[in-house]
C-alpha cells in the first residue's frame, strides 16, 4: 500500500506521510506487529522490535494519536493513583521513589503519567467516573488501606488495572509484591543470630497488606516465641512514639525490627533519648533500603526492595492487559538483607 501520491513522475519514494502499513514494509513484519510495537506490546522479539524502531525512525513515522484514539478507543495515558494525602505522597521517600521508578519505566513507553490521589468520600464518584470514563487506558493502584470501595469497581470493570501489593480482600486484579513476609522473617532471624533473645517489632499499619505480612514474618521467625508488637504508620514519628511505647512495656528489649526504614530512624531517635546505644544495648533493622538508611547513626541495617523492578513489573503487567493479553495474577520478587552497623 502506498504511503500517499509519488511526487512527479518515474515511479520515486512516496513523499507523503509513513503509515503503518509503510513501516511494517520497510521492517519485513505485518502491520498488526508495527501496530503492537508502536502501542507498547509486549509479545514482540527483541530483534523485530528493533527491527521496527529502526524502520521507524528512518522512515520518520509518527503516530496520528487524534486518529488512533478514534480507531482504537485509546487515550494514550495511565493513572497511577496513591491512597494517601498530597504531602504524605512526596514527604515518603517510599513513596516517592516508587512513583518515580514507574515514571521512568514508561518514559521507554509512549504512554503518559496521570498521577491522583484517593479523596475523601465526596469526592471518590468523581474519580470513580474519571477513570471509567474512558480517559486513561489503564491504572496502577498504590498504598491502598483496608478493602479500598474503588479496587472493587474497578475490579468489576473491563479496565486494565494493576495493584502495587496483594488486595486485603480476594479480588481478580493483578498484583505485583516483594515478599514481605519473607523479608521481615530474614530481619528477626538475623536479629536472633546476634544472640538478641528480646526481639520487639514496629509493625506497620494493620490494614495494609505490608504491614500484614511483615508482622507476620516477624511472628513466624519467632517460632512460636511470645512477640513484643507496637504499631506505626510507617512515618518517623510513628516509629519515633513506638518505640518510646515498647521502651515502657519491654525496658529491657535487646533487638528491635521496625517495618520501614523511616520507623526505624524514629525508633533511633527515641533510643538515643532513651541513653541506649545501637547496635550494643539495642540491635535494630529497619525495612526498604531508603537512602535515609545510609544517613542515620548508625547506619541501618535493612531489607532491600528492589523498587525499579517493583516499577517494570507494574507498568509490564499493566502494558500486557492494554495490548489484550492476560497478565499474571501475581508477580512476587524477593528481598535481601543489607548489614550495616545498627545490627
Amino acid at each position: 500500500m502506498s504511503a500517499g501520491s509519488a511526487g512527479g513522475g518515474g515511479g520515486g519514494r512516496s513523499t507523503g506521510s509513513p503509515t503503518l502499513e509503510t513501516v511494517a514494509a520497510a521492517a519485513g513484519v505485518s502491520r498488526a506487529t508495527v501496530s503492537r510495537v508502536v502501542n507498547g506490546g509486549t509479545r514482540v522479539s527483541p530483534e523485530i522490535r528493533a527491527a521496527v524502531e529502526a524502520a521507524i525512525a528512518e522512515l520518520g513515522y509518527s503516530p496520528n494519536r487524534a486518529a488512533r484514539s478514534l480507531v482504537t478507543r485509546r487515550t494514550g495515558s495511565v493513572a497511577l493513583v496513591v491512597s494517601e494525602p498530597e504531602a504524605r505522597l512526596f514527604s515518603d521517600p517510599m513513596l516517592a521513589g516508587i512513583t518515580r521508578a514507574i515514571g521512568k519505566a514508561l518514559a521507554e513507553t509512549d504512554l503518559h503519567l496521570v498521577l491522583m490521589m484517593v479523596p475523601a468520600d465526596s469526592a471518590r464518584r468523581r474519580l470513580t467516573r474519571y477513570l471509567l470514563g474512558g480517559h486513561v487506558d489503564g491504572v496502577m493502584l498504590m498504598s491502598l488501606h483496608g478493602d479500598e470501595p474503588l479496587l472493587k469497581e474497578l475490579s468489576q470493570a473491563s479496565l486494565p488495572v494493576v495493584l502495587m501489593g496483594r488486595p486485603m480482600s480476594p479480588l481478580p486484579i493483578p498484583h505485583v509484591d516483594s515478599d514481605s513476609v519473607d523479608g521481615a522473617r530474614q530481619a528477626t532471624t538475623h536479629l536472633r543470630a546476634l544472640g538478641r533473645t528480646k526481639i520487639a517489632t514496629i509493625a506497620g499499619p494493620a490494614d495494609m497488606c505490608a504491614g500484614v505480612d511483615r508482622l507476620l514474618g516477624y511472628v513466624e521467625a519467632l517460632d512460636g516465641g511470645p512477640g513484643i508488637v507496637a504499631h506505626g504508620d510507617f512515618s518517623m514519628a510513628s516509629g519515633e512514639a513506638a518505640m518510646t511505647e515498647l521502651l515502657r512495656r519491654e525496658p529491657d528489649l535487646d533487638g528491635v525490627f521496625a517495618a520501614s526504614d523511616l520507623m526505624a530512624a524514629g525508633a533511633l531517635r527515641a533510643l538515643r533519648a532513651a541513653g541506649r546505644r545501637v547496635p550494643e544495648d539495642v540491635a535494630l533493622v529497619g525495612y526498604d533500603d531508603l537512602d535515609v538508611a545510609e544517613l542515620t547513626e548508625p547506619p541501618l541495617t535493612t531489607i532491600h526492595q528492589p523498587l525499579p523492578d517493583l516499577a517494570r513489573a507494574m507498568v509490564t503487567s499493566l502494558l500486557t492487559q492494554i495490548a489484550g493479553e492476560r497478565a499474571p495474577e501475581s508477580v512476587v520478587l524477593p528481598n535481601a538483607l543489607v548489614v550495616r552497623a545498627s545490627a
